[in-house]
């Protein structure tokens, strides 16, 4: 009698697994999911509601975003967040979303998503594979205009210098015309100077480049 209930258990539980075996994967993904965002929040710390709240939508978990058209914080420098934080509240530097949400940001708050952003590891850009010889050409043109010298070993970055290496594919195309251009500008000039020397097709071969090397 035992096995025979045993064995209709297990039918039924075979039965259910065919007809909702997919739905079931999927609530289990998703209670991961879950869990691993509940986990990095509670390590991340701090009081509720969270300054940093507001930038995961665009800007992805702990700063790494995986979509080339917004830039990854993590590891950014603080000061140079700082810097464009107050830049966009300030209007010297422009973006529908950016401009009204830091305007709401007192100094401390600046600050705190500054230094928040500065330590959290660097991810690589998992969500971009450049073309190798678009990289190539990158590389070399990277390596030609000295960019090491402002943006650091491996181009992570430093004060006022923005980490490069695994950032946005995109986002790096469209800073770099905008200096070429003028609508964006750099308080030192250097970045306009050296964008407009460049062309459309070196400007893509260094976004290329850049959005594909891996933080080190």
């Amino acid at each position: 009698m035992k096995k025979i209930i045993l064995l209709g258990v297990v039918a039924v539980v075979a039965l259910l697994l065919g007809l909702y075996g997919r739905d079931l994967l999927g609530l289990y993904r998703l209670q991961d999911y879950i869990t691993t965002s509940s986990e990095r929040s509670d390590a991340d710390g701090g009081p509720w509601p969270r300054v940093s709240d507001a930038c995961i939508g665009c800007h992805g978990v702990q700063g790494s975003s995986q979509h080339q058209r917004y830039p990854s914080l993590a590891a950014q420098p603080a000061p140079y967040l700082v810097a464009q934080l107050q830049s966009f509240a300030s209007g010297q530097r422009v973006y529908p979303n950016m401009g009204p949400l830091a305007m709401t940001l007192s100094r401390e708050e600046i600050e705190q998503l500054a230094n928040y952003f500065a330590k959290q590891p660097a991810s690589e850009n998992r969500s971009f594979t450049a073309d190798p010889g678009s990289r190539e050409k990158g590389q070399q043109l990277v390596a030609s205009r000295g960019c090491v010298a402002c943006h650091g070993e491996g181009l992570m970055g430093h004060e006022q210098f923005p980490r490069l290496a695994g950032q946005g594919r995109d986002y790096l195309q469209v800073q770099l015309d905008a200096f070429a251009t003028g609508k964006r500008s750099d308080p030192s000039g250097a970045m306009n100077a050296l964008s407009a020397t460049l062309s459309p097709d070196e400007r893509k071969a260094i976004a290329d480049y850049l959005g594909a090397l891996a933080p080190k």
